[in-house]
């Protein structure tokens, strides 16, 4: 059986390359997934259980210092990082395979060789433990970032929408609906998941199944029920706000 990895970093078009240079360089790995957050990484890495995860240091949601330290001790772990010496100086003292960005073919055929030659062997994943400790001291500005883009499918063309341009995130049975300018796109992130994703000084959740961007928001209202409504500066939406998050919107 061909070994699985995943691939994880929040800018999709790094991903797509080192993607693409692993099928170059080892045509039998079979790259599973792309992630493009800690906690879409760890939901995918719990599903799929690849064989190994190619995980960027710094994402949203979680760091992949965070992911590192929840998921299963069979998963070995390359970290791909832009940090310099102080990095390169705790990943070579606890022996742990890493790239540096950007990517260069003859640092990732090292790693291949490395990890073809531990799959063989059979060698069960080092402890991280102190590795991750390690970086946290080092690397205090690992703190994991707000989300910036979202891929969302319309139809059967997948989108790279930029957060800034979602007017408000709606949950429905299976999906999670994405409202811009353009229309609706599908996620399916769950709603829970993404709200630690965003900034929540920009995006608010008014409702158990909808977020809105504040920046999008012209007013509130009451309907005829009593119930407090957010106007949107499309003129024609009107979302309703639950009486537990009321309490956003008083000074308004």
């Amino acid at each position: 059986m061909n070994p699985t990895a995943i691939i994880a970093d929040d800018e999709q078009h790094l991903s797509q390359f080192l993607k693409d240079r692993l099928a170059a360089l080892w045509p039998e790995l079979n790259v599973v997934a792309l992630a493009a957050n800690g906690p879409e990484a760890l939901r995918l890495i719990d599903d799929l259980a690849p064989d190994m995860v190619f995980l960027d240091i710094r994402m949203p949601g979680l760091t992949g210092l965070e992911v590192a330290s929840r998921i299963d001790a069979k998963t070995r772990i390359v970290f791909v990082t832009a940090f310099d010496q102080y990095a390169v100086d705790a990943f070579d003292k606890q022996a742990v395979d890493y790239l540096l960005k950007p990517v260069t073919d003859e640092r990732l055929t090292r790693a291949i060789s490395r990890l073809k030659d531990k799959l063989a062997k059979n060698e069960m994943p080092q402890d991280l433990n102190a590795l991750l400790k390690s970086l946290s001291s080092v690397l205090p500005q690992t703190k994991a970032s707000f989300l910036r883009f979202i891929r969302a499918s319309v139809g059967e063309l997948t989108k790279q929408i930029p957060v800034d341009e979602v007017r408000y995130f709606q949950a429905q049975d299976k999906y999670v609906s994405v409202y811009t300018k353009e229309g609706e796109s599908l996620i399916r992130t769950p709603l829970a998941e993404l709200q630690a994703q965003l900034n929540p000084d920009e995006f608010w959740q008014i409702h158990r199944s909808t977020i809105v961007n504040v920046n999008a928001i012209v007013g509130t209202k009451r309907d005829i029920m009593g119930h407090t409504m957010v106007k949107l500066k499309d003129v024609k939406t009107e979302l309703q706000v639950s009486r537990g998050y009321a309490h956003l919107f008083k000074g308004m």
